[in-house]
């Protein structure tokens, strides 16, 4: 009978008895759950479980009955995982410890995120791994960047190929020079006899097996006395069996056929060697992989010139507190997120938003961290330090979609979980195959060693981790954050984009967009209403102000200044009585109204915007549309996604005119306007399948949540909003077409990948089995083996860093 295990974590949400009998009938409802009980007074729940399988689905149960588990996640860093069998074995020693949910081994950054509860200890977490045979580093002892451990890898490989190679070389000229040149064969007997330079082979292929190509021993013979082999295990028995079937023909040569009498020193050697090869290409190019995450981390100075008592001391970043004043140099980079309180200058945010223009900044406006200052000195108030700045949560972001499993990765996991021990069921067989044949201990060892090296499993395990690191990286250099690696597979798939009108495809903010006046000029209409204006707290108000700053007027001071509420306002400016509001407070008033300016009032409300009318001393003079107006790139976005063969809606709570209105300006196939919140969810339901919508990811988080991908337009530091899965830092909407863009350039990709790491092993495994043979064709050397199974992994991830080159 299965031993039962027992789980606890944190719920929250509870309230009340009721809350404990509904959190205790949805946990004991899941299949695997033999009991459970829920505490108010800790807000804990304890299962027992007869299956280990049991807690992710009963966590997910109760959290779909309003009491979602309070669960940490770990990230720990692994050694030693070198294919898509060690991920899985790692995943399922962590998966089977009570109390972790969820586990997910990417062998692209060699480490594991695990979702557990709170009683589970990282250091818990890291024996389980190390006990399944790999070494895994804690949080806390993890100290080593994760660069650095990249580089000290590729720097290890290298040494280990460079060594075996020198070691290899005088043993292939040995071998292969004496077959392909005969004069030289004759030199080598003239000076030593046949078993003298088996010796010395012995001797060469020992040092390589033992030195740098230990480390295939080393994982590999333990993993396979566990019952679990994967490719180490592969490449120490094919390796193994050459040089021992070698060894017993140079030092016991009687316990052979005379006719079986042959050496493969130089095979063991350089299958090692051509491994060796593989790993470290493969490394260095893992390294550039993670390239992108690297030069974000590497954006932020070092240190800071703050003011201190009454002083300026420059301290190191990791000192900087809020509220700190930190001075700001001509071309420095901006040291941590903060507010402009002196100075004005422009500041270079492509690292952050993908855009190339500098931006413009003042008192008041805020400033990201790791963005370029322009020419001018400022200085900034520290708003955010350490983990809570936008780069570091950017990063973070990152991170989390490169250690994301896409669903693709399933049917991956589904073939690696059997595929190394399915592959040394198939060496057996091909070698009991071809002795049955007659082909000679010779002949079917060296087709069985050939099965052994050339299957490849890394490929598969590399060919969807390494294309989601390089393509959320690359991302990430252009402003599109995936904050799930899942959202890159199903926004590959869009097939219908909504977006929200305001804040999204528009600016947010009403403006002046259309100024006709009758009898006087442009300008003093202006100057007059904007100073009547001036004391008014109107975003219409605040409209005309901005309209009359950016003419450079100087506005006057207005008296008697009065508001009347749904109609308009009067002023006295410079002694003349001015009038601002809608056509019926100029009725209301008896000034007659100017058929051409009605005539104009009437156009811009058919263009959904609103017009405003100017009477100065009772004569209607001009009227003023206002709007809010369209985002530069809004048209551009709309013609992308139809380029795409994608379908376009607007979902807006405005007034259908206005919402029609801005919808026929931009060519968006399908307008819905005039809907409450509970509205806008039910259009995005009826969106189908690949639905995505946009928004500005503040009041649009229920709408964001309801769509199969959110995106959410940000700006700034306002860039990690948890309702989206895709982040939009620009907030500009015409990266909508560019992230479906990415997405389906890194799935394409992935599928790029998986077919050659699968077609590789469909295709030349039976070749190693010698199935060619009885039609002519040739027998596979174990080199050629080791050589093809090398560049299997080197050509999935050079496939992969492509997408550094997206455009």
């Amino acid at each position: 009978m299965a031993q039962t295990q027992q789980i606890e974590f944190e719920l929250e949400g509870l309230s009340c008895a009721s809350c404990v009998g509904r959190a205790e009938r949805a946990l004991a409802a899941v299949p695997g759950v033999a009991r459970a009980s829920v505490n108010l007074a800790t807000r804990r729940a304890r299962l027992d479980l007869d299956d280990p399988a049991a807690a992710g689905p009963a966590i997910e149960a109760v959290g779909r009955a309003g009491y979602p588990a309070a669960l940490e996640t770990t990230r720990l860093a692994v050694e030693g995982m070198t294919c898509a069998s060690c991920t899985g074995r790692v995943e399922r020693a962590l998966t089977a410890l009570p109390g972790v949910t969820a586990a997910v081994a990417n062998l692209a950054t060699r480490s594991v995120t695990v979702t557990h509860g709170p009683s589970v200890t990282p250091a818990a977490l890291a024996g389980a791994v190390t006990r399944a045979g790999y070494k895994a580093a804690a949080p806390d002892a993890a100290a080593e960047p994760a660069r650095d451990a990249q580089r000290d890898e590729a720097a290890g490989l290298r040494g280990r190929f460079i060594l075996a190679a020198v070691l290899t070389l005088p043993l292939f000229v040995l071998e292969m020079g004496a077959h392909l040149f005969p004069p030289f064969h004759h030199w080598l007997m003239s000076v030593a006899d046949t078993r003298a330079l088996w010796v010395l082979q012995f001797v060469l292929t020992l040092a390589v097996l033992a030195g740098p190509g230990r480390i295939f021993f080393a994982h590999g013979i333990p993993a396979l006395l566990r019952g679990a082999p994967e490719m180490n295990s592969l490449v120490a028995l094919g390796a193994g069996a050459a040089f021992l079937y070698s060894t017993v023909a140079t030092f016991a040569p009687g316990l052979l056929p005379a006719d079986a009498l042959h050496v493969y020193y130089e095979a063991a050697a350089v299958i090692v060697t051509l491994i060796l090869l593989g790993r470290w290409l493969e490394a260095r190019a893992r390294g550039q992989a993670g390239q992108a995450i690297r030069r974000l981390v590497e954006l932020a100075p070092s240190t800071a010139r703050v003011r201190r008592g009454g002083a300026v001391a420059e301290v190191p970043v990791a000192e900087l507190i809020p509220g700190d004043l930190v001075d700001l140099l001509p071309g420095e980079r901006v040291a941590v997120d903060g507010e402009i309180t002196e100075g004005q200058g422009a500041i270079d945010e492509s690292m952050l938003t993908g855009e190339p223009l500098p931006v413009a900044k003042a008192p008041g406006d805020r400033v990201t961290g790791g963005t370029v200052n322009g020419a001018s000195a400022l200085t900034y108030r520290v708003t955010a330090v350490g983990a809570d700045t936008a780069l570091a949560r950017i990063v973070r972001m990152v991170e989390d979609a490169q250690a994301a499993k896409l669903p693709v990765q399933g049917m991956v996991d589904r073939v690696t979980r059997v595929f190394v021990p399915v592959v040394i069921a198939l060496a057996v067989l091909t070698f009991a195959v071809w002795m049955l044949a007659g082909a000679g201990l010779t002949g079917a060892l060296v087709s069985a060693i050939s099965v052994l090296i050339i299957a490849c499993p890394c490929a598969m395990g590399l060919a969807v981790p390494v294309s989601i690191m390089v393509g959320t990286g690359r991302g990430a250099e252009l402003g599109i954050l995936f904050r799930r690696g899942d959202a890159l597979q199903r926004l590959a798939d869009a097939r219908v984009v909504g977006f929200d009108k305001t804040g999204t495809l528009t600016l947010g903010r009403p403006a002046l967009v259309a100024l006709e006046a009758r009898g006087m000029e442009e300008t003093e209409t202006l100057r007059l209403a904007a100073a009547a204006e001036a004391r008014s707290e109107h975003p219409l108000a605040a409209a005309v102000l901005a309209a009359a700053r950016e003419r450079g007027i100087e506005v006057p001071v207005a008296s008697a200044v009065s508001a009347s509420a749904g109609r308009g306002l009067r002023a006295t400016v410079e002694g003349r009585a001015v009038l601002i509001g809608n056509a019926r407070a100029l009725e209301e008033a008896g000034i007659a109204s100017d058929a051409g300016l009605l005539a104009q009032a009437e156009a811009l409300s058919a263009e959904a915007a609103t017009p405003v009318h100017l009477a100065v001393d009772g004569v209607h003079v001009a009227v003023m549309g206002m709007a809010d107006p369209l985002r530069e790139s809004s048209a551009q976005a709309v013609g992308a996604l139809h380029g795409l063969g994608i379908e376009t809606r607007m979902i807006s709570g405005d007034v259908p005119a206005a919402a029609k209105a801005v919808g026929r300006r931009l060519g968006i196939d399908h307008v819905t306007g005039g809907v409450l919140p509970e509205g806008k969810l039910e259009a995005i339901r009826g969106m189908g399948e690949g639905s995505v919508f946009v928004g500005d990811g503040i009041n649009d988080a229920p709408a964001l949540a309801a769509a199969e991908t959110g995106i959410a337009i940000g700006s700034g530091t306002d860039v990690a909003i948890e309702a989206a899965e895709v982040v939009l830092a620009s907030g500009d909407p015409s990266a909508v077409a560019k992230a479906i863009r990415l997405s389906r350039a890194v799935m394409r990709n992935i599928r790029q990948n998986l077919f050659w790491a699968f077609a590789y092993n469909v295709a030349l495994i039976p070749v190693a089995m010698g199935v060619l043979v009885p039609l002519g064709g040739p027998r596979l050397s174990p080199m050629l083996g080791a050589g093809a199974m090398a560049l299997s992994s080197v050509f999935v991830v050079t496939n992969a860093l492509r997408l550094r080159r997206f455009r």
